[in-house]
């Protein structure tokens, strides 16, 4: 900065939840914005974060759909690993149930209010109408991707 002096302010990078189906469609395909999302997990522009239920609920739902990928048991193993190596893990100990229209999103909303988050990105955004009154934004991962500078 001009006249020496520094800038000491830092830009926290976004925090957010990946929904199951989102990461069921990067594995589906890899041309579309799920899947840019899901490859930049490690890149900085954001930070993942993740509970013990929604780790297993991926990997629930991701070996449901494994037949329908080019990916092994192995492949898929190795992904669930990494996702988990370089996401923030939370142990979630409130419970405001039942909130939202679908029981099984309220384990994702709890996760990104505990969390933190500022997004929960999703296809299913009508599944989380009330998450505003957590501060929380619903988002596709085309949205997210625009909002963060790095569309498909």
């Amino acid at each position: 900065m001009a006249d020496g002096i520094t800038d000491n302010t830092t830009v926290n990078p976004p925090r957010i939840i990946i929904d199951t189906n989102v990461l069921v469609a990067a594995l589906r395909s890899s041309r579309g914005a799920a899947y840019r999302l899901v490859d930049l997990i490690d890149s900085g522009k954001f930070t993942i974060h993740v509970s013990v239920p929604l780790v297993l609920e991926y990997e629930e739902a991701a070996t449901r759909v494994l037949q329908e990928t080019t990916l092994s048991t192995v492949d898929l193993e190795d992904l669930i690993d990494y996702i988990c190596s370089v996401a923030e893990c939370h142990k979630v100990f409130y419970l405001w149930r039942p909130r939202l229209s679908d029981p099984d999103d309220e384990m994702i909303l709890e996760l990104a209010a505990n969390a933190r988050c500022e997004y929960i990105v999703t296809y299913n955004k009508k599944d989380f109408a009330g998450a505003e009154a957590f501060n929380l934004r619903v988002v596709t991962p085309r949205e997210f991707l625009a909002e963060i500078g790095a569309e498909p």
